[in-house]
């Protein structure tokens, strides 16, 4: 029995339906053309191109469709010249011959692609990078579209003071631009829209122009202070051919990164005789160490004058362990100060005064009358219009425009000599005062952290200590900012090496954390020694780029995420909270527009979607230490892991 065919179009007869019509189709044209057409004669050939081009009058035209060399090649040898590892991306056709160069022509090494799913991901992983590696990497982001998306990453690597070297691709000469979409990713101005929170920008106009601009940005991007620099890459000097006579004549200039500035030595000189004169000295570091020496020296001048250190950590500043670490009393120390040297500053009057966020502000000086107040640094030479980093102006009784950390070895000198000459040495009494009300901070912190022990959802404070008994036998380096988190790292976790922090956001623009952790991660992995990497992460900043965890598993960066998630924008929460109560109105409202729940988002199976391992949520407090030992173990295996914790708000 025949078997009954399927409803619809049978395929076979389909295709024989499309052949059959397709070749009625062509056939027609060729009989009507051999009813008008002459005759062919007998033994005719066709006509050559030269017979054509002698017919014409003129040449045929012959395109050329490849060439060997071109002027993207050039640019990767220019950037190979420079000390970058790494290039970050999320595509774009903007730079589609620098990649291809980057990848074929540089064989894919130092700089090194990697492909990022956000281009404020590929400029955050060069922010947390720098920070870490202590020298720039680079991203590259598609026209206009890209640079708009990049935007806030760059700003917070701005008002960080992060060196970074940045590119950007463009269709420049509008008859070479092709229709439609090329022209809506050109521009005239390739940096004007990040032009007011970068530190230099160029539009190189030849190849050797963009030879000297590039080396001549990451020298700037290096100097003190330190800042992202944008170069834009033509799309015709990328893609035009480079014949050999023209690569002959292209020289690309040495690097010569420049000195850092050290502070004038007759200032040093009273600053010295002004610190050793004081009873009451108080040092506040902010973003003053870069490395390991500049917190050694750090301690050296504190323990010269027995003066405490507020550390402001911005950057890993003070060994959190050591007694004249003092931070968490910064308030009463100020108030009692005569005499106040600020490091590198990044709010000065923050530091000095208090503002009152009521309804009429009102702002009041935290410091006692006659203080002297010296600082040092680089602040003032990095100062826009547009942008309000620079803070509220505050007058000093001794600015010495420098690096601080070049300049602390001078100061530690004239100390030195000013307390040798005066036959005054720091006073015990003082620091034996110093010594107990570090043990007594450190007690009442140890205190606090058992409140709410067995909470649900969980104390942060938990947390911390259920993660540090995990970890404390690694090398390990946390990545994350922990005023989010009630400051229990810097309270309870003892921070005694640079790498074991790395400081705050910059401009606190939400989405820092997860893409600088994932560039930081990198730079921990490049230093070998199997660092345990770790990023306490709030869920509204995860939310940001969660896509992160795909770039790491791609590129066999190991870490460790740990959502702290409260299921809201918190901060913002708190803010709410406070006009409702200021407009006399209440709070049950304020959830509406800030929480993340209903339904409650699952960032475990997120991370096992992007290939990283996944585990939560952790909701009981008691099941915290086998999902950080589980987690851990996976990381020292090559594998960045997430772990979500169900968490009190702070």
């Amino acid at each position: 029995m025949a078997k009954a065919e399927t409803p619809g179009l049978h395929r076979r007869r389909f295709l024989k339906g499309v052949v059959a019509a397709g070749g009625a189709t062509m056939a027609a044209p060729t009989a009507s053309r051999a009813q008008t057409a002459p005759p062919a004669k007998a033994n005719a050939t066709m006509p050559t191109a030269a017979d054509q081009a002698k017919e014409r009058g003129r040449p045929p035209d012959l395109e050329q469709l490849t060439t060997e060399k071109t002027g993207s090649d050039f640019m990767v040898d220019v950037c190979k010249t420079l000390n970058i590892d790494y290039m970050a991306s999320c595509p774009g056709s903007t730079f589609r011959a620098l990649q291809e160069s980057f990848i074929n022509y540089g064989a894919n090494k130092k700089p090194e692609w990697l492909t990022c799913l956000h281009e404020e991901v590929s400029v955050g992983m060069a922010h947390g990078y720098a920070k870490v590696a202590g020298k720039p990497m680079a991203a590259i982001m598609h026209g206009t579209v890209g640079t708009q998306h990049a935007s806030m990453a760059i700003y917070n690597a701005y008002c960080d003071r992060v060196p970074m070297l940045l590119f950007t691709g463009n269709a420049g000469p509008v008859e070479e631009r092709r229709p439609g979409v090329e022209w809506f990713h050109s521009v005239q101005d390739g940096a004007a829209t990040v032009r007011d929170f970068v530190k230099w920008d160029d539009y190189p106009m030849s190849l050797q122009h963009f030879a000297e601009s590039t080396v001549r940005g990451y020298a700037l991007s290096c100097a003190q202070p330190p800042g992202p620099v944008f170069i834009v890459a033509d799309g015709k000097l990328q893609e035009d051919p480079l014949e050999e006579h023209e690569a002959r004549r292209l020289k690309i200039p040495r690097l010569t990164i420049p000195a850092q500035t050290a502070g004038d030595p007759n200032a040093l000189r009273e600053a010295a005789k002004m610190l050793v004169a004081a009873e009451a000295p108080v040092i506040i570091a902010d973003r003053y160490a870069r490395s390991q020496s500049a917190m050694e020296n750090l301690v050296r001048l504190a323990e010269l004058l027995q003066a405490p250190v507020i550390d402001n950590r911005a950057r890993m500043n003070m060994p959190n362990t050591h007694y004249l670490c003092q931070s968490e009393r910064a308030g009463s120390l100020i108030a009692q100060a005569d005499c106040i040297l600020s490091l590198e500053p990044v709010d000065l009057f923050g530091q000095l005064n208090t503002m009152r966020d009521q309804l009429w502000r009102t702002d009041s000086p935290r410091t006692k009358p006659g203080v002297k107040v010296i600082s040092i640094s680089t602040h003032d030479l990095l100062v826009r219009a547009n942008y309000q980093d620079f803070q509220r102006y505050t007058a000093t009784d001794l600015s010495i425009t420098a690096d601080a950390q070049t300049t602390l070895p001078f100061l530690i000198e004239a100390v030195q000599r000013e307390t040798s000459s005066s036959g005054k040495n720091a006073s015990e009494m003082r620091g034996e005062k110093l010594r107990q009300a570090y043990h007594s901070t450190l007690e009442r912190a140890r205190t606090e952290a058992t409140f709410a022990w067995d909470a649900k959802p969980i104390s942060t404070a938990r947390l911390y200590m259920e993660l540090w008994a995990q970890v404390q036998k690694e090398d390990w380096a946390l990545v994350a900012d922990g005023d989010f988190s009630s400051r229990w790292p810097h309270r309870l976790w003892p921070l005694e090496k640079h790498y074991r922090f790395i400081g705050g956001s910059g401009a606190y623009g939400v989405g820092y954390q997860p893409v600088a952790a994932l560039g930081a991660a990198l730079a921990h992995r490049d230093a070998g020694g199997g660092r345990v990497v770790i990023n306490v992460c709030g869920d509204g900043e995860f939310n940001m780029a969660p896509h992160t965890m795909w770039t790491a598993a791609h590129h066999n960066i190991p870490y460790l995420t740990i959502i702290q998630n409260n299921r809201a924008y918190h901060q913002e929460i708190m803010h709410v909270q406070r006009m409702a109560n200021r407009h006399n109105r209440g709070i049950r409202n304020t959830p509406i527009g800030t929480t993340i729940d209903n339904p409650n988002i699952d960032y475990a199976k997120i991370a096992l979607g992007y290939g990283a391992l996944g585990i939560g949520p952790i909701e009981d407090p008691n099941d915290l230490a086998d999902a950080f030992r589980k987690g851990i173990a996976a990381v020292k295996a090559g594998q960045p892991v997430l772990i979500d914790v169900i968490t009190q708000p702070r």
